[in-house]
């Protein structure tokens, strides 16, 4: 063969290398562990509708998203809260507290263990734990109550196989924030959980950084402080920042509407939620926005691959309701090819 054949060989195979590559590129279907499904369809519409030039675009920056956590991104049921599980823990049965927790702490913990069983806790419990949790962490520094928070979530979860704490989210919720940081939007996590536990708890399995990270508050303070309002006191080289025993905000309902506005500053176009403590941050979200927007309720009703204090009548009630009130149903037991994706399986609790 002449040299100059050669060449022109050479130039096709170049040429075709490109496409050769392509073959073993991942899919490019964004939600691998979805099932084909309404919920998945209007959300990819969505994000096509508003990524493209035309009367529907919305510009990058004011692509905002918001999640909540528990329930929506991560297990709630394991078959309770992360935060109330860690609150049984400090106060039950970690040896540096336990001695330490009131009477009413202890009561209110075994209220949440029986809770667990029967899958019903008392009226008022939310407002409940998050005072009580508060009294539980006062006095630990930041760095304290973080450090205390990631040895915690490295622990297995005795509900499920194969999986800890901090591992427990949602396969095909995670696809949903890489898909939505790919179109170029602004993830926020907007959660009725302690903020500090989130932002400890998030980052490590979600692209989402500490500062779009909002949750439940406790009143912070300077070990030096002492009785000194935080107006008139000044922060030395010496201090280190703690947490007090005097909650501030509980994240939900109409409080996550304030925070998105206080911390946030723009209306989202996209919310996700699981429970009525979402409602309110839906409505905001699809109400009266100048741009595009759309809500999405995860209904937990897999009770075979997870836990869930949901009947089937309940069910229907909550996807009605859900659905008349504007937003788009995901149904974990219909939608999801795999929740935690990998081994991870239910146990039977005893």
């Amino acid at each position: 063969m002449k040299k100059s054949a050669l060449c022109v060989l050479s130039l096709a195979a170049l040429v075709l290398l490109p496409a050769c590559g392509q073959q073993d590129m991942p899919s490019s279907n964004p939600l691998p562990s979805w099932n084909e499904c309404q919920a998945s369809t209007k959300l990819t519409e969505f994000v096509k509708k508003v990524t493209t030039s035309g009367k529907d675009f919305v510009p990058a920056e004011d692509r905002v998203a918001v999640f909540d956590m528990d329930g929506t991104l991560y297990g709630e049921l394991f078959p309770t809260y992360l935060e109330y599980v860690m609150y049984e823990y400090r106060v039950l049965d970690d040896p540096t507290y336990k001695e330490k927790a009131s009477d009413e702490e202890k009561t209110f913990a075994n209220e949440i263990r029986e809770g667990v069983h029967n899958n019903s806790y008392p009226s008022g419990t939310d407002l409940r734990h998050a005072n009580l949790a508060a009294k539980a962490y006062s006095g630990m520094t930041l760095k304290e109550f973080k450090d205390y928070v990631r040895a915690f979530i490295a622990k297995p979860i005795p509900s499920f196989n194969n999986m800890t704490y901090g591992s427990a989210f949602y396969q095909p919720m995670r696809e949903v924030v890489n898909y939505l940081n790919s179109n170029d939007f602004k993830v926020y996590v907007v959660s009725g959980s302690d903020r500090f536990l989130c932002q400890v708890l998030v980052p490590q399995a979600l692209d989402i950084p500490t500062e779009r990270i909002i949750g439940m508050d406790v009143r912070l303070e300077a070990t030096g402080q002492g009785e000194t309002d935080g107006l008139s006191y000044q922060l030395t080289p010496e201090d280190e920042i703690y947490r007090t025993d005097e909650l501030l905000l509980k994240n939900l309902k109409f409080n996550k509407v304030t925070n998105i506005i206080t911390e946030i500053g723009k209306q989202p176009i996209l919310s996700f939620g699981n429970s009525g403590g979402d409602q309110s941050m839906h409505v905001y979200t699809i109400s009266n926005n100048p741009y595009p927007s759309a809500g999405f309720q995860l209904v937990a009703d897999d009770l075979e691959r997870d836990y869930s204090y949901l009947t089937e009548e309940k069910i229907e009630g909550l996807n009605k309701q859900w659905t008349d009130l504007g937003l788009n149903v995901i149904s974990m037991k219909n939608d999801f090819k795999t929740i935690y994706g990998g081994d991870v399986s239910k146990k039977l609790l005893k």
